[in-house]
């Protein structure tokens, strides 16, 4: 199997090495993964300025690969620059939980959107903050939900979410609000946005949110694609109509 491994908390986190470390019993893995932290920027890529890549020497028995750039275009890099293909991309482990609405706006998400189109299998791996312990102690039993239940032959990518002292694993969809932002004026004409969590757990373990915050791993299979098909239906009868 060859896996590619990427993150948004830049090269030299310690949820990468955790991963990493992990991934190579399941075969050759190559790491591309950002100089610097890139939480929060989503899907982004850089089509206007080039960025360096340089080759590291980081993790014992890995090919690795430091991209002044976003998550996506470390994927892009490794599929599109490298010119190869991988059996399995991981992005991850985030430091800090990426849930329900946030999906959108985190990098470590990006990452697999850009795989998805790629036509690559992808998994986005985040923790809460305190450490990576229960979830380097819980990768196993992630592998072991995806090639049980055969997730790949039902979707592409899944994001996964690993709280403290974890009951289980469960199956969920994406749930709502979870983070919004304050704008604080710092004075001088310049903005800082502090961010405070505004979800309320209804204790549906349905959603990813109330799952993962009642204790439980959750696996949300995600997609890129936008079209609102309710809308799109509703359209077509009357136009067509």
């Amino acid at each position: 199997m060859k896996i590619l491994i990427t993150n948004d908390d830049g090269i030299q986190s310690e949820g990468l090495r955790v991963v990493t470390n992990w991934a190579k019993k399941l075969g050759e893995v190559t790491v591309c993964a950002p100089k610097f932290e890139q939480s929060g920027k989503s899907h982004s890529i850089d089509i206007h300025n080039p960025f360096e890549v340089q080759k590291v020497d980081l993790f014992e028995g890995v090919r690795a690969f430091r991209v002044d750039s976003s998550p996506a275009d470390c994927v892009r890099f490794a599929t599109l620059g490298l010119h190869e293909s991988y059996d399995l991309v991981i992005s991850g482990i985030n430091k800090g939980l990426n849930l329900g609405e946030d999906i959108m706006y985190s990098a470590t998400n990006g990452a697999i959107f850009e795989a998805c189109t790629r036509g690559l299998k992808a998994l986005a791996l985040s923790t809460h903050t305190a450490s990576f312990d229960d979830a380097e102690q819980w990768l196993d039993c992630i592998y072991d939900f995806a090639t049980k239940y055969d997730i790949f032959a039902h979707g592409n990518i899944f994001n996964v979410n690993i709280p403290e002292n974890p009951k289980g694993i469960l199956l969920t969809m994406q749930g709502g609000p979870y983070f919004t932002d304050d704008f604080i004026d710092l004075g001088d004409g310049t903005w800082r946005q502090i961010g405070h969590c505004i979800h309320r757990n209804n204790h549906n373990h349905d959603i990813d949110s109330d799952a993962t915050i009642d204790g439980y791993v959750t696996v949300t299979p995600l997609t890129i694609e936008r079209t609102d098909y309710t809308a799109y239906t509703a359209l077509k009868a009357q136009i067509s109509g």
